[in-house]
């Protein structure tokens, strides 16, 4: 072993290859979740009604980008099985045909938003006030053009990943977050407009940095990149393939924000208080998860190579190793942000009893990041890169519809524990995930998928 790394001889990332696939990451994930805790600061300017919309239609957003997210990494994690397989080339086409299944589907479901802009409205979030729905109707009018951008780039981003890259999706991060900023800045605080001047800001970055991502991804320098994204012709094997791990993971990550949009109708009726500080709590928990974040994203990455060489020993290493870092990392970052709520509320200019609802939100969510989450949400990262994507889809939709929901209306309504009860059965519905994935890693089923040909000298061990 080297003295210069903890990570034993001939291993495919060393310490410093995790680091420098980690580290951007983190920044990354950090830059996004800056932006939503600046964006709601800035729009708390225009007043709570604006807060609340963006929170709101913010959910909806989420679900989007979770989706494609999803689809990306499906095909992020094809292409990464063929580069472990040294087989740059198929690891091409396989990047081809995630572009353009993004982009297919991008364009379709932005549609059907417009469309079902009604529905969205008054049937998801239920019964809100006049000066909240008004501000919802305009914010989703703007950014909801603003999916396919989100996919496009979503998907160069996961293939930069793939490739053990990091730091080129961190440096778009840092671009769009700084239009975004300098926008709102311009028209809210220079301009004084409304709503307005917080959706198009993010609409503009998100179409300049899709753009710019396309662009590097025709590098041909580049293991993995396109040569035309609008004339790519369907190859339907592959986007088979690309699909058996992002559809059940898009279902998962749809779903599951579904199921948070569901629970909006009843966080609605517990009145604004209620709603704005669910909306602080929902920024400033995922600063509590950001480290945790970031390394689901290089356990992929890394995963997917072991996967492709078939050497399930470095993935069982590589898994462990993470998983202590995602822990350390929870931890860290909880600690922080229990120290700094006063400084938090203080910024927000959150009514006494706002604040107060929201400081039990947040406390109550960090005891349970920091025994479980990475459990639920990192361990099944491993499961996915070996294309057991469907397991984790059947064990996630099962916990989110009996705990998460379920158990949201037992707690809020029927024990009286308002919308803190909707956080409390969010994180029963982590540990039952953390139970039935740690479970399923023991075991040897998740591993050697059939439709990935065995290289020659691989590992079969584990």
């Amino acid at each position: 072993m080297s003295r210069k790394s903890a990570v034993p001889k001939g291993y495919l990332f060393d310490d410093n290859g995790l680091r420098h696939l980690i580290g951007p990451l983190i920044v990354e994930q950090c830059l996004a979740i800056s932006v939503g805790l600046f964006d709601s600061v800035m729009v708390a300017s225009v007043g709570q009604a604006a807060v609340s919309a963006v929170s709101l239609i913010d959910n909806i957003m989420v679900l989007l980008i979770n989706i494609f997210t999803a689809l990306a990494t499906g095909g992020a994690i094809v292409a990464g099985q063929y580069l472990g397989q040294r087989r740059a080339e198929e690891g091409r086409r396989a990047t081809e045909q995630m572009f353009l299944v993004c982009l297919v589907l991008s364009v379709a479901v932005t549609a059907l938003v417009y469309l079902g802009k009604g529905f969205i409205l008054h049937v998801v979030f239920g019964r809100i006030e006049a000066d909240v729905m008004s501000n919802c109707n305009t914010y989703l009018m703007i950014v909801a053009a603003s999916t396919p951008f989100i996919a496009l780039y979503n998907a160069g981003a996961a293939v930069y990943r793939a490739m053990g890259n990091s730091k080129t999706p961190m440096l778009l991060s840092l671009f769009t977050n700084g239009v975004n900023l300098t926008g709102n800045a311009i028209l809210l605080y220079g301009l004084k407009w409304g709503i307005e001047g917080a959706a198009i800001p993010t609409l503009i970055s998100r179409v300049a940095t899709a753009i710019w991502m396309l662009a590097l991804m025709k590098r041909k320098d580049k293991e993995l990149h396109v040569e035309h994204v609008i004339r790519i012709r369907p190859n339907l094997p592959v986007i088979w393939r690309i699909l058996r791990i992002g559809v059940p993971y898009g279902l998962e990550n749809g779903m599951f924000q579904l199921g948070k949009i569901m629970l909006l109708s009843l966080i609605t009726a517990f009145g604004t208080a209620s709603i704005a500080a669910n909306a602080v709590a929902n920024t400033v928990t995922n600063f509590v998860i950001l480290g945790g974040m970031a390394i689901s994203y290089a356990l992929s990455a890394v995963s997917a190579q072991c996967v492709g060489a078939r050497d399930y020993v470095q993935v069982r290493y590589y898994t462990r190793k993470l998983l202590r870092y995602s822990y350390a990392s929870v931890w860290a970052f909880n600690i922080v942000i229990c120290l700094a709520l006063p400084l938090i509320f203080a910024v927000y200019q959150l009514p006494e009893e706002t604040a107060a609802i929201a400081r039990e939100i947040i406390l109550f969510h960090g005891l349970g990041a920091m025994t479980v989450w990475p459990l639920a949400f990192n361990l099944p990262n491993t499961l996915r890169a070996s294309s057991d994507a469907a397991y984790c889809m059947v064990v996630s939709l099962l916990s989110m519809w009996i705990c998460r929901i379920g158990l949201s209306y037992v707690f809020a309504n029927g024990m009286g524990m308002g919308v803190l009860g909707v956080w409390v059965a969010m994180c029963l519905d982590w540990v039952v995930r953390a139970f039935f994935f740690s479970l399923r890693y023991r075991g040897k089923r998740w591993q050697l998928p059939a439709d990935v040909p065995l290289p020659a000298n691989a590992s079969t061990q584990g």
